[in-house]
């Protein structure tokens, strides 16, 4: 069976996009309850973009705390419990900030239409009522959450998306400007996210023409960015960056992440770590899934002077560990793209644990 995925209804691009967005909310704010949520990072509260936040009378603005950890479902259920309590059924939710706060809006707009907590939804399609309007505003780029069908949390007992049609915002709104704010090493991080996610769409099982389109641009842009006679963090680059999380993230749609992704879920779930520092740790120790991609990754690191620390493992006890290769192990769809079908006959719990002590 082929992939039959929505896309972004509407996307608007360019430098100042960010003011348009009362503009694009007018003809929302009549439906339900007749109000927005803006969830935005807890970073911007107190500095200039909050100030620009075209909040009305009566709409509800949440700043969300995603510094050390990745967002989970019990986040999400509080924010849903207290909104339809305090004042009823939002007309659209607005998530502004980086991929957890996508992944926070997709999963409330969702949440708010759906009974349970969100730990029930946490696997492909088991949401069970279409959710509300919702607009993402990143103000990082790489991660591709603006354009993906999975809203990643971390539950009690696991780390997955709630993964449906439904998931995928209605509206992006991409401002390059936005992603000023982002400090170096977030901003190689965040951007790497994207780079990894293509060599992994294109390395694997799932891999095909559609998503070779997407993530070879991706890839393009990525080069020109972090080895390009003008690398670094400008706005010329995070207009590119802009485009190819984009684009990665639209590769990664058709495709599929493999190992890397795996291993990063068990740092980020056990651990803590956010998502795209996870996959920097695994993808520089994951030669023999990634091959060159890999020494050209160690040559981003060595150009952008990221200080990417070694020898985690050795702090970790061998119950930390094995909790992170549970994690780990059972992502099927991750190990079948990266390994064939027959993945449970060739790899093992074992093999994984060996990579951990690897990091």
């Amino acid at each position: 069976m082929h992939k039959n995925f929505k896309n972004i209804d509407k996307i608007v691009y360019g430098k100042g996009s960010f003011n348009q967005i009362d503009d694009i909310l007018a003809p929302k704010r009549v439906e339900n309850d007749k109000f927005m949520v803006f969830i935005v990072d807890k970073y911007f509260e107190g500095k200039d973009l909050a100030d620009r936040i075209p909040a009305h009378d009566g709409d509800m603005v949440f700043f969300e705390d995603i510094d050390q950890y990745e967002p989970t479902t019990d986040q999400v259920d509080k924010l849903r419990d207290q909104i339809l309590a305090d004042k009823g059924l939002p007309a659209g939710i607005v998530g502004i900030g980086g991929g957890s706060i996508m992944d926070i809006a997709k999963a409330l707009s969702l949440m708010v239409n759906n009974e349970g907590s969100s730990q029930l939804y946490q696997g492909l399609n088991l949401v069970k009522n279409p959710g509300i309007y919702h607009m993402g505003v990143p103000t990082v780029a790489g991660t591709g959450a603006e354009c993906s069908m999975t809203a990643v949390l971390t539950g009690p007992v696991k780390k997955l998306g709630l993964k449906c049609d439904w998931t995928v915002f209605n509206q992006a709104v991409l401002d390059p400007e936005l992603l000023a704010t982002v400090d170096r090493n977030q901003w190689f991080y965040t951007g790497m996210d994207c780079y990894i996610h293509c060599i992994e769409a294109e390395s694997g099982l799932y891999f095909n023409a559609y998503s070779k389109a997407y993530g070879d641009q991706a890839l393009a842009l990525c080069r020109e960015i972090y080895l390009g006679d003008d690398a670094g963090q400008t706005l010329e680059n995070d207009e590119k960056l802009m485009i190819a999380s984009l684009f990665g993230g639209l590769s990664l749609t058709y495709s599929e992440v493999g190992a890397c992704h795996a291993i990063s879920y068990g740092l980020s779930k056990i651990l803590g770590m956010r998502h795209g520092f996870a996959n920097c740790i695994a993808f520089n120790h994951l030669k023999e899934f990634y091959g060159e991609a890999v020494d050209e990754f160690k040559t981003m690191i060595e150009t952008h002077k990221v200080d990417l620390p070694q020898g985690l493992s050795k702090e970790w006890s061998e119950e930390t560990i094995d909790a992170m290769v549970e994690v780990s192990y059972n992502l099927p769809h991750m190990w079948n793209h990266a390994i064939g079908l027959d993945w449970e006959e060739k790899w093992t719990r074992e093999d994984i644990k060996k990579i951990f002590k690897r990091l």
